[in-house]
């Protein structure tokens, strides 16, 4: 299983890791803690020496509730940090954190290899055709509502099956247009209860059967600290739990804020197929 990024095979038969860099004032857990350029690659560096394969930039805080910005403002956020780490790390694979298509083409066209779409083309419905034209790998997530409102009162009939039907019917829309290169997220957290991100994270292998990469990002979410009554800050040893299970059920891509612990729980994993 291979994803093509900028003429780079990424070979996804082992797991993978992908590095989270929030540039934006209030994520929920690194939230206005890379402001400035040397900050920011300081850290880009840092994930890159520990093993991550991607790094993920987002410039729209989507956790619940967050603030909605402009178009505008989301650019002038993103395109010159995707310049900024582009001329610093010739060979990096970055991935746009993005639901608008201008931006995805924008930061694109400024050297992004990858588009992380966590309104999988329900909050812009140019971004199935710009992805393309675009021809690059494509993270179709699923979110129920907004991420002003997913929170409110998340219900499936079963959360599941929903999400595979959702699946399923992308998938098709994206290959009409020979999108060759789409991975999936179930989105956990995104208009989804504690129960139904546990039942998701339970019955991961299923997705399997839609033959199509897995990402997983459960890094410091509220599923994790919530259940253990503790906070972001505190969740690392439940998401280095949580990222293996994912693993062992069959994810191949972990999007994490700790890509030293998410490498770890790769390697021990990696050990049972010896």
């Amino acid at each position: 299983m291979t994803i093509n990024c900028n003429g780079t095979l990424i070979d996804l038969s082992t797991p993978k890791v992908m590095g989270i860099l929030n540039i934006t004032p209030d994520s929920f857990y690194d939230g206005g803690k890379y402001k400035n350029e040397k900050d920011i690659l300081m850290q880009v560096e840092k994930m890159l020496l520990e093993g991550a394969s991607f790094i993920d930039i987002g410039a729209y805080s989507s956790r619940p509730g967050a603030a909605h910005i402009s178009e505008e403002e989301e650019l002038q956020r993103i395109v010159p940090i995707v310049q900024l780490v582009t001329k610093k790390f010739e060979d990096i694979i970055l991935s746009i954190d993005t639901f608008r298509s201008k931006v995805a083409k924008e930061t694109i066209t400024a050297g992004a290899a990858i588009v992380n779409d966590i309104s999988g083309g329900n909050m812009d419905k140019n971004m199935f055709q710009v992805i393309a034209d675009l021809q690059v790998p494509y993270i179709l997530m699923h979110m129920q509502g907004t991420p002003q409102n997913m929170q409110h009162h998340p219900s499936y009939n079963n959360v599941t099956t929903d999400l595979i039907s959702f699946f399923a019917e992308k998938l098709f829309e994206l290959r009409q247009l020979h999108v060759n290169d789409v991975i999936i997220d179930v989105g956990f957290g995104f208009g989804k209860t504690i129960e139904h991100n546990f039942q998701l994270l339970k019955e991961l292998s299923l997705f399997k059967n839609l033959d199509v990469p897995i990402l997983t990002g459960v890094s410091r979410k509220s599923m994790l600290y919530k259940t253990l009554n503790t906070s972001p800050k505190e969740a690392l040893n439940a998401t280095t739990v949580a990222n293996t299970i994912a693993i062992l059920n069959g994810t191949n891509i972990l999007r994490v804020h700790d890509v030293k612990e998410a490498m770890e729980a790769v390697k021990i994993t990696n050990m049972l197929h010896q």
